[in-house]
């Protein structure tokens, strides 16, 4: 494969016309399912079982950035399938950017932490979906997003659904759980909700700067390692090491073996989650992440009754079925989209006018002709 082939290919993967983007989404998409439904499960499990210390639950969130080194290494020294050497093109910027993002996912981590120690998993997760009216707003502040019925009538759907478990919140508190740690609980939540949901647009808006998916993962990598480092320090004042060892051996009811067993399913099962939702901001829009990450929420609802035999009531039941209508709604919404976007341009209309990255954010015809018009490196011409 020549140099310029292999960099249109490479620079071209966020555009609905290259072969690789349907399955890279997929693959993104798929990540992300099995990775928000099983990291909702188990962090609730180390909870269950008498597991207590909320910075050992953040630390395994991020903990897992080693595993992020396989798919950047493998494919240049092993596969030889890339001619792009890992980190190329990483300008002090960009890694200025990705700390200051990973210490405010650190945050985040730990928000999330402190909500699901106190709330049930479904309450939780539907709780979470409020994230989206203030990732839409906040996307059209910083990524310029256009607000469309489609867009809007999700978020509306969405949003309602957790004011309606909010309207019902006293009949859902555990037994075991004081009201103020319950409330403590609750707004520990909302807070993790509002702080992803200025995560996302930050994060499409730094992916502007981005030209390929092994970018990505290296990106992601930086900020894990400082959302790690900040988990650390508090692990380390608040003796979260040495915890972990007594949890394993004296505390946790399963036994040390499942103990540690659930902590290493808890480190891989966060990375696919944050892999999945940094891919699909990659190759989509932040709005559109958020809306694919909300619906995933309705199957830790599902999976809360199921694994946890939570309380399943009416408000609950209306709550996910308006999930479900929210997110079905826009599935087709921008099927109907990218259906009418894909005949125009075989008609030969040309243009890309959308409100959303996924359906063409770099035009395979100019990116040839800005290869081809130097020598010199790609990153040169996009600025980074």
């Amino acid at each position: 494969m020549s140099n310029t082939t292999q960099t249109i290919n490479e620079q071209d993967q966020k555009s609905v016309t290259n072969k690789r983007y349907l399955p890279l989404l997929l693959l993104n998409y798929g990540f992300l399912f099995i990775g928000s439904l099983s990291s909702s499960l188990l962090s609730k499990y180390y909870f269950n079982h008498k597991g207590s210390s909320r910075w050992v639950s953040t630390w395994v969130q991020s903990a897992g950035f080693p595993l992020l080194i396989i798919p950047i290494v493998v494919p240049y020294y092993l596969f030889k399938s890339t001619q792009r050497k890992p980190f190329t093109g990483f300008t002090p910027k960009i890694l200025a950017l990705s700390i200051f993002i990973g210490f405010m996912l650190g945050v985040n981590n730990l928000l999330f932490s402190w909500g699901n120690s106190y709330l049930p998993v479904s309450t939780s997760s539907l709780l979470l979906s409020s994230q989206l009216v203030f990732n839409l707003i906040l996307s059209v502040i910083i990524v310029k997003q256009k607000i469309t019925f489609m867009n809007l009538n999700c978020v509306i759907l969405l949003t309602l659904s957790s004011v309606l478990l909010a309207l019902e919140s006293s009949n859902d508190q555990p037994h075991d759980v004081t009201k103020t740690k319950y409330f403590i609980g609750y707004l520990a939540t909302i807070g993790a909700g509002l702080l992803f949901a200025l995560y996302l647009p930050i994060m499409e808006m730094v992916y502007k700067k981005v030209y390929c998916y092994a970018m990505v993962l290296e990106m992601q990598m930086v900020m894990e390692v400082a959302a790690t480092m900040l988990a650390s320090i508090g692990m380390v004042f608040d003796g979260g090491f040495t915890e972990m060892k007594r949890e394993g051996y004296q505390v946790f009811d399963k036994g040390e073996k499942v103990y540690w067993a659930t902590v290493v399913s808890n480190v891989v099962s966060w990375q696919l989650c944050f892999m999945g939702t940094a891919g699909m901001v990659f190759l989509t829009c932040s709005l559109t992440g958020g809306i694919c990450m909300t619906a995933l929420l309705m199957m830790n609802v599902v999976g809360g009754v199921v694994v946890y035999k939570e309380e399943f009531g009416g408000v609950k039941v209306v709550s996910t079925v308006m999930c479900g209508w929210g997110f079905c709604s826009y599935v087709y919404g921008m099927y109907v989209k990218n259906k009418m976007m894909k005949d125009r341009d075989d008609d030969g209309g040309g243009g890309h006018d959308s409100d959303d990255k996924n359906v063409g954010s770099y035009n395979p015809i100019e990116m040839t002709q800005i290869v081809n018009s130097s020598s010199s490196s790609p990153l040169h011409h996009i600025g980074v």
